[in-house]
């Protein structure tokens, strides 16, 4: 296998970064072994890093009725409509890890209708989808058929702004050609 860039951007050297940035960097790499290929893409604004990862830790690490496995799902079955290898890769196997399934994230990537998850699960996804490609047309039906599985007003924002918030993602890391570290690829698979 050939070594391919981390992107088509310069990536900045990890001693060269702001403390803060540079020491979240470590941190991540102390706790996976290596640094995933996102950090080093957006350090090279330190400004947008620092908003990237606070709205990304908001949405992904709070409490509340969604679990963390079901936030990674959106981002895994939205990113692969959206077309983005680096988000399929790097968060199906965060997926795989959160749900303890070596299944899950393959199937949510391709295609969620025929995945091993619940009804719930489904309209959730039905929802993140209509947000990631469709947001010009989402109604009260659609918010009504959330409801009807559970999910609240607050749950319904938050599927929506994960969604929009990856869709933002997918593009970027679309741009700039980011790829995603070998390490993902036979994370949680047994």
């Amino acid at each position: 296998m050939t070594s391919s860039p981390v992107s088509r951007f310069t990536v900045p050297a990890i001693a060269e970064l702001p403390d803060d940035i540079r020491e979240r960097i470590l941190a991540v790499q102390q706790k996976s072994g290596f640094v995933p290929n996102v950090f080093l893409v957006l350090a090279r604004r330190p400004d947008e890093f620092r908003a990237f990862f606070a709205y990304h830790d908001a949405l992904m690490e709070k409490p509340g009725n969604l679990s963390k496995a079901e936030r990674e799902m959106i981002v895994v079955a939205t990113s692969g409509a959206n077309q983005c290898q680096y988000c399929v890769v790097a968060h199906g196997a965060i997926l795989r890890i959160r749900a303890k399934d070596p299944l899950i994230a393959d199937q949510v990537a391709i295609n969620y209708r025929k995945a091993d998850i619940t009804d719930r699960q489904k309209a959730m996804l039905d929802f993140a989808m209509k947000v990631a490609l469709e947001a010009y047309a989402v109604g009260d039906a659609e918010i009504e058929a959330l409801k009807s599985h559970g999910f609240t007003e607050e749950d319904a924002w938050d599927i929506a702004a994960i969604a929009a918030f990856f869709a933002m993602s997918n593009r970027l890391a679309n741009v700039t050609s980011m790829r995603p570290n070998p390490e993902f690829y036979g994370l949680g698979r047994g």
